[in-house]
């Protein structure tokens, strides 16, 4: 990163942080006061943070104050440290029934994020680990998060999809993705039948906030032989049960 370029972000991360401070907000004359900036230099770096939402400007005092992104961001980070906290008893515990490895993960756009995950000693070697991103066509999770949020946020997602074909059974073609979405939703979990890594399948399910939005969902992964297609029902429901755990603990009901 280039000097001016640190020294930019120095200065806007010094108006946060005196903003942050003053709960009524600051006009521009004084931020530039306290900080030792120029005027212009101010105004500049406020306009670009009012456009992200990380600063308003409170019309009739025409003072500037920390705005709802920043509100939005740290509920983000402290609900997924409650979701972690409570999800893990219950991912362990799914674990030692089946004997395969569990993972919590949320959805980010056209990607599903691992933020968790509980091992078991086993043969079977899967590459996965926390901050592992996979797509949401092709993974039991990226079906149960997408099939769980409302129809407009769908249609966003659906749009902005590429599908590539990882095995023979990836699913490539939007139609059948869309069919497959529905068959999640109705009856409430998702199989990935080796459409990421041939020879693994993963079953998952939904875990929902006090208000009964889907923000997170839980899976088990592993072989075929063993989260084989005549086994789904058992599984599947196990996977449910944990599910359903996790978010009476989160308040639903």
């Amino acid at each position: 990163m280039k000097e001016n370029s640190v020294q930019t972000l120095d200065r806007t991360l010094d108006i946060i942080e005196l903003l942050a401070t003053v709960p009524n907000g600051m006009g521009v004359t004084e931020i530039g006061q306290k900080l030792g900036l120029h005027k212009s230099t101010v105004y500049r770096l406020i306009n670009a943070l009012v456009k992200r939402g990380y600063l308003e400007k409170e019309q009739s005092t025409g003072l500037y104050k920390i705005g709802l992104k920043f509100v939005e961001i740290s509920s983000l980070h402290l609900q997924q440290i409650e979701l972690k906290t409570e999800a893990v008893p219950y991912m362990r515990n799914l674990s030692e029934l089946t004997g395969q490895v569990t993972h919590l993960a949320i959805l980010d756009e056209t990607e599903v994020v691992y933020i968790e995950k509980i091992d078991v000693i086993q043969s079977l070697r899967m590459y996965s680990q926390i901050g592992k991103r996979i797509p949401v066509y092709c993974s039991a999770l990226g079906k149960v998060l997408l099939s769980g949020q409302k129809s407009d946020y769908q249609k966003r997602i659906l749009g902005k999809i590429e599908y590539t074909r990882y095995t023979e059974n990836t699913i490539t073609d939007g139609k059948e993705f869309i069919s497959e979405l529905e068959k999640t939703r109705q009856r409430g979990w998702a199989v990935d039948n080796e459409e990421h890594e041939p020879g693994i399948r993963c079953i998952a399910a939904p875990i929902n906030d006090f208000t009964g939005k889907v923000i997170a969902a839980i899976s088990i992964t592993g072989s075929k032989n063993i989260i084989s297609p005549e086994k789904d029902e058992y599984y599947s429901g196990l996977v449910v049960e944990a599910a359903g755990n996790i978010s009476k603990c989160l308040g639903f009901f």
